[in-house]
This record gives C-alpha cells, structure tokens and sequence, in this order.
C-alpha cells in the first residue's frame, strides 16, 4: 500500500544515560494517518512521540517530517514546532490569561497574524471543540476536561500538518476522557494527521487506522486495530491485553 508519508523515522536510538530507551525504531505516519502507540509503561511510547517534534533528541537515526529532516534548533524549529501541533497530559495554559488569549497567543506570536484575525480563527475553533461560551474565562474556571480542549484548539490555531498527543487524558477525571477522545474522534475524521499515546483502548480501536505497540523501546506490532486486539501475534502484545481487557 502507497502511503504519503508525512513523518518518518529511521533506526532511531535514544539513549537516557544507560538506559536504551528507544532502540532501532522505523516507523512511517502517512497523511491522514491516525496511528495510536500504546504498551506498558516504560516502553519507550512518550519519548518516541516528543522525539517528533524534537522535544526530546536522539543518538541516531534519522526523523523526517513532509520530507525535510528536523532542524536542530532556532527559527527553524519554532517552524516546524508550528507544524506539528503537540497536546500533552498537562494542559500547560496560561493562567493569567483568557481561553481566547490562550489560542490566539501563538498565532500573532509565530504565524503572524493580526490579533483580530487570530481571535477569530479562535473564536472558530473553540466552536469546533465545544467551548465557544467560555471564550473570556480563565483557565481555572474551567474543567480538566475543557481546558484539554482549549489546549487541543491552540494547537489546531497553528493549522499543523500533524498533531501529536502525549497521554491526553491521563490526568483527567473519567467522566472528563469521552469530552476530549470525542474531539479527537472529531479530528480523526476530518482527516487530520495524528500519533497519539493513550491508554484509551476503545478510543485506539475506533479512531486508529494503525496500532503500534511497543516494548522496551522497541515497536513490536504494527498492525491494525482489528487484527491487533483480536490476535496479536507477540507474547508481550498477548501479555498486555490480557492484563488490560480483563478489567
């Protein structure tokens, strides 16, 4: 099958000290992907993911994002920060400032835009994630679960190729998960390029077009969700869904 690649890795080592935290991994995302990486804590999932927008170096290899290498360091990799939207477990807002502020920030900052230009494209974005009432509320006053989706929306501001989430609901209240895997769901459908780390299995059977399972810095299964979850070919893989599925 013809992907279009938009990331590629190549024999990528990243070392932690001793620790050989992803050891020799390939792996191509192509456009419009929706690749979910899961695996036991400590497999290396987290790392690979900020490993793609450099958040995270390696020793070796090579990472590719639209056929260009990533820069080492500078403007360019502000640009490139730009075109790979980024979510993680902590919502990282600023606190002091509105939720419209909060998404409108990056754009007058590193795209340029004019502040009423970027107030609008927020103002539609927030739309899109459900929040467009809470526009001028600070980020205390709001949810774990809304201030996810604000952090989803600033990403989306900077209009990225792709979007990477690093274990977006691991910090939220259960009844907070579905509020955000739905617009991730959204996303996934719209097209939107996307590597996500979660330990939402029904969220990487629906919304995935690939599972990528790893251990011990390695990717082990590169599968569909379909052959994935109903036979995995390796003991580890075997091994983590027994212990996750029972529950």
């Amino acid at each position: 099958m013809a992907v279009d690649p938009l990331i590629e890795l190549s024999g990528v080592n990243k070392y932690y000290g001793e620790l050989h935290v992803l050891q020799d991994v390939d792996l191509t995302v192509g456009r419009g992907e929706v690749v979910v990486v899961i695996g036991p804590s400590g497999s290396g999932k987290s790392t690979l993911c900020r490993t793609m927008n450099r958040l995270e170096t390696i020793e070796s290899g090579t990472i590719s994002i639209d056929g260009q290498p990533l820069p080492e360091e500078g403007r360019a990799l502000a640009t490139l920060r730009a075109e790979v939207g980024m979510v993680f477990q902590s919502f990282n807002l600023f606190a002091h400032k509105t939720v419209l502020a909060n998404v409108s920030l990056a754009q007058t900052k590193v795209r340029g835009r004019k502040k009423d230009e970027a107030d609008k494209r927020s103002r539609e974005l927030l739309e899109r994630v459900g929040l467009e009432d809470q526009a001028d509320k600070l980020p205390a006053q709001l949810s774990g679960g809304q201030q996810q989706r604000v952090a989803i929306a600033r990403a989306l501001a900077m209009d990225p190729k792709v979007m990477l989430f690093d274990e977006p609901t691991s910090a939220l209240d259960p009844e907070m998960i579905n509020e955000v895997l739905e617009v991730m769901q959204q996303l996934a459908r719209d097209g939107m390029t996307m590597v996500v780390v979660t330990h939402e299995m029904g969220f990487a059977r629906s919304a995935a077009n690939r599972v990528v399972f790893m251990a011990d810095g390695r990717i082990v299964e590169d599968r569909t969700p379909e052959g994935f979850f109903t036979a995995p070919e390796s003991d580890r893989a075997k091994d983590f869904l027994s212990k996750i599925l029972k529950h």
